[in-house]
């Protein structure tokens, strides 16, 4: 038995089954978890030859013992379903150039089998230029670096730092939050903690000053509590009006949408891409700016506006967004451009006539066609004419109808590009869903009606708006790397963050 140095847990385990031996470290470490680890990926591996088109996201992360590690994500729909699977956590002792990442990258993908069927890529920083894969920017990171912009900006930066002087000294002061409590009890307000932002944290900013408008009656008494008015004159903090209580409630009301946007496609509910210019689409508009808007509110605008103008200008990757947009039945009636249906057609065609099909075709028509005639030379001898049947009493009287009908029944096959534009034309008259229903799960319920649609629907939708996946695998990580265990080795770290995430 594994020697615990707890006795009550020895007791525990021989109340419980007297006849259990615990594993001692070493077997766990050296046999258990390995082939556990063995089974799990073999399982994965074989899943995964049934899988057509798939995409990725990768982050890299540091250890607590400055180890510095890659990881890399899978996305694939499986029977209308988002897949999501931790492929490896590996650490990473070169250089961190593009090539030497993208190297990385494609010795995971080759390992696992996925590499010829990976479309795209979702990533931060990490450069995949020698991977032959669309390479997407995190939509999340994208965002965030447009709230960023305000930092920069003069008139939002001096404000937001006499908010923010006011916020530490009530937080370092004891006597602050005594006070602070009495007037949100006075006021009726909720007894919430003032928030500092932390410029490296996503929307901490806005959280700040949302939390400010919130509780500014109470501080704005807390103030000028003679407890606290002279302490806060010593150390020189600026007084708050009721211009700052605008001026925070206009940065509320303007910031709502980015910090929601950012939530959005930062979910557990793996975001598509194919959400990114609907929602761009709707952020440009609401930072577009107006007559009647004031100085400040013209400033945040502009700031965020020339950020969004920026995103996505690549011509490939643009495209690849638009045919997205419409392959998502929650956002498709967004775009009505003919050239966008027309790429998506194409696209539905050439899946469904592969070159190689087409040839084994093409030998197999001309095979048929000589064996046809070969048949025909030597039965020209000896043809014999086929004896008329005699058509009954019944076929006699509905020889018109039984004519009819052979007609219809004898019509010419319709080719793969008319299959093509009647489901093309059929999708797009259909209403689309809310935006709470699944895209994924409505194609695979649409895939008798639209089979080519739908099977092309998938390379689309198993694209990521953001590499947060891979980024939250980094809790997980940092829970087994913690400082207490910080000499696990990396090849049980994957292994333990790879078991950990995929059962």
């Amino acid at each position: 038995m594994y020697h615990c140095p707890h006795v009550f847990y020895r007791e525990m385990i021989k109340t419980v089954n007297s006849k259990y031996h615990a594993p001692n470290r070493d077997a766990l470490t050296n046999r258990l978890i390995p082939a556990w680890y063995g089974v799990e990926k073999s399982n994965l591996i074989s899943d995964l030859k049934h899988v057509s088109k798939a995409a990725i996201t990768a982050d890299g992360w540091t250890s607590s013992s400055q180890d510095h590690y890659l990881t890399v994500t899978l996305h694939y729909v499986r029977e209308g379903q988002k897949k999501d699977k931790v492929l490896k956590t590996m650490a990473v002792y070169e250089s961190q150039t593009g090539t030497a990442v993208a190297e990385e990258m494609e010795g995971i993908l080759e390992e696992f089998g996925v590499k010829e069927k990976v479309v795209a890529a979702t990533v931060d920083d990490v450069a995949v230029k020698k991977l032959d894969i669309i390479k997407f920017p995190c939509f999340a990171h994208t965002l965030n670096l447009g709230a960023q912009r305000l930092y920069n900006c003069s008139t939002i930066s001096k404000w937001t730092a006499r908010v923010r002087s006011v916020i530490v000294w009530m937080r370092r002061s004891r006597m602050a939050k005594v006070v602070l409590k009495e007037k949100q009890q006075l006021f009726g307000l909720p007894q919430h903690m003032l928030l500092l932002d932390v410029r490296t944290r996503w929307n901490s900013l806005f959280l700040m000053i949302e939390r400010f408008s919130e509780q500014f009656p109470a501080i704005q008494a807390a103030a000028i509590d003679p407890r606290l008015r002279k302490p806060m004159e010593k150390d020189k903090l600026d007084k708050i009006s009721n211009q700052d209580l605008r001026k925070a409630e206009e940065f509320v009301l303007l910031m709502r949408m980015l910090y929601t946007s950012t939530l959005a496609v930062s979910s557990e509910k793996s975001p598509t891409c194919g959400q990114i210019l609907p929602i761009l689409l709707k952020l440009r508009k609401h930072y577009t700016k107006q007559a009647d808007d004031s100085a400040f509110t013209r400033s945040i605008k502009e700031n965020i506006l020339n950020d969004l103008s920026n995103c996505y200008q690549d011509a490939n990757i643009q495209a690849f967004l638009e045919e997205a947009t419409v392959l998502d039945p929650r956002f498709k009636s967004n775009v009505d451009n003919t050239d966008i249906w027309d790429r998506v057609s194409a696209a539905a065609v050439a899946a469904n006539t592969p070159a190689a099909a087409a040839e084994e075709l093409s030998e197999w028509g001309e095979t048929r066609r000589q064996a046809e005639k070969t048949v025909k030379v030597e039965e020209e001898d000896d043809y014999t004419p086929p004896m008329k049947q005699k058509k009954t009493a019944l076929e006699e009287l509905f020889e018109e109808e039984d004519s009819e009908l052979l007609s219809v029944l004898q019509k010419p096959p319709v080719s793969i590009i008319q299959k093509v534009n009647q489901e093309v034309q059929l999708y797009r008259s259909l209403p689309p869903i809310p935006t709470k229903d699944s895209a994924t799960l409505w194609w695979w319920m649409k895939r008798d009606t639209l089979p080519m649609m739908s099977a092309l629907a998938e390379k689309y939708l198993c694209v990521q708006a953001s590499s947060t996946p891979s980024e939250r695998v980094f809790s997980t990580a940092g829970d087994t790397l913690s400082l207490e265990r910080s000499r696990i080795l990396p090849e049980k770290a994957n292994m333990l963050i790879f078991l950990h995430k995929n059962t």
